[in-house]
């Protein structure tokens, strides 16, 4: 095969992110002469995973797309000024392969191989497609779904559509649970609680556990918490947990996740879909609280799937914060004190885990190079 160089293209979130950087890396691990080169968006959690990645990366002025008619005019505006900068970037690299993962960044990129007539390949790991992977699907020569029910939302599309699950950083295949809980200080005699809100934080989950805190008191003896904040409501969530009585360590942002979920008895988190598999291949029980801004509602898609296997239940991100706090306390009364639901969760997550879609992924879009 001819050194090629694959052009991958999300941001916006990690959830965009994190996928392209694990199939980058099985990339690498087969072919260590491959070119590796990410377009992302000018989004601070993006400078924030990349800043520690080796790759070339170009950031792109794309945003979202909008029908307000002074967003729709910028949409329009930066969508070509992204297509022409990636066309220029990949026309002048010999053998190039344009993967994109949703979000406004790739659409443009996506658009750019297709006119060039390169191998384009989409990664769609929500349930539900969401605009910018229905955009892009047009100009996909084929397209990998996590779930078998994402095939026949692409049935207009001439792309060959594979579900192969979540691509997966291979940290998750041996995480380290004692580094975990070394770096944290965590006690190995108790339970670990993690609170996420995913890479950006979510400020409705802080605010839901804060509340809670005096409850959780109970739990002092066989719990502990771990707390990721977000970069934006760290000294917030800090400030609330001084005089807490339940052992706890409040982060903004942790790197090593496989490691941190393999130490968790019980997470309460979002349910983007890099989030779900992550929960499911590290076999923790999970309380979802879906994003519930999202048109297509797709995190309360996503999270279903879990609650269908036994992984997982729901509690609805509502608008007030006493009836969000209760429901919550609710699920969290009953999972942290029976440990064998916890267990039989546990083993659920081995029903809806798809390990190895990075793999599968990677070796496909090597051929796709040839």
């Amino acid at each position: 095969m001819s050194h090629a160089t694959f052009f991958f293209a999300g941001g916006g979130t990690g959830g965009h992110i994190y996928p392209l950087l694990s199939i980058a890396e099985q990339i690498l691990a087969r072919r260590p002469d491959a070119g590796i080169h990410f377009f992302h968006s000018t989004r601070s959690v993006d400078a924030r995973v990349f800043e520690k990645i080796p790759y070339q990366r170009t950031p792109l002025p794309a945003t979202g797309l909008s029908f307000h008619p002074a967003k729709l005019l910028r949409f329009i505006v930066t969508f070509r000024q992204s297509y022409r900068q990636a066309r220029d970037l990949m026309a002048a690299t010999p053998h190039p392969v344009v993967v994109g993962a949703g979000g406004f960044v790739a659409a443009p990129v996506c658009r750019a191989g297709s006119k060039l007539g390169v191998p384009v390949a989409l990664i769609n790991v929500d349930l539900l497609p969401g605009r910018a992977n229905r955009l892009s699907a047009r100009w996909a020569d084929e397209i990998f779904v996590q779930f078998e029910e994402s095939k026949k939302e692409f049935k207009h599309s001439r792309a060959v559509v594979n579900a192969v699950g979540c691509p997966l950083r291979s940290s998750f295949e041996h995480p380290d649970r004692e580094k975990a809980m070394a770096e944290l200080g965590l006690d190995p005699g108790k339970n670990v609680l993690l609170i996420t809100g995913a890479s950006s934080g979510s400020m409705r989950i802080n605010e839901a556990v804060c509340e809670l805190l005096p409850q959780l008191a109970r739990f002092a003896d066989r719990w502990q918490i771990v707390h990721l904040t977000g970069l934006d409501n760290y000294q917030m969530v800090l400030n609330r947990y001084k005089g807490a009585e339940i052992a706890h360590k409040v982060l903004d942002y942790y790197d090593n996740m496989a490691d941190l979920f393999a130490a968790t008895s019980l997470v309460v988190g979002r349910s983007g879909a890099v989030s779900v598999a992550e929960y499911a291949v590290a076999g923790v029980p999970s309380i979802c609280m879906p994003y519930p801004h999202h048109k297509d509602r797709h995190q309360y898609f996503n999270a279903g799937k879990l609650v269908d296997a036994g992984a997982a239940v729901i509690v609805d991100d509502v608008p007030d914060l006493a009836d969000r706090a209760g429901w919550l306390w609710e699920e969290l009364e009953d999972l942290m004190s029976r440990d064998e639901k916890r267990r039989e969760m546990s083993q659920a997550c081995q029903r809806f885990a798809r390990p190895g879609a990075a793999t599968k992924i990677a070796e496909r879009l090597l051929q796709m190079a040839e």
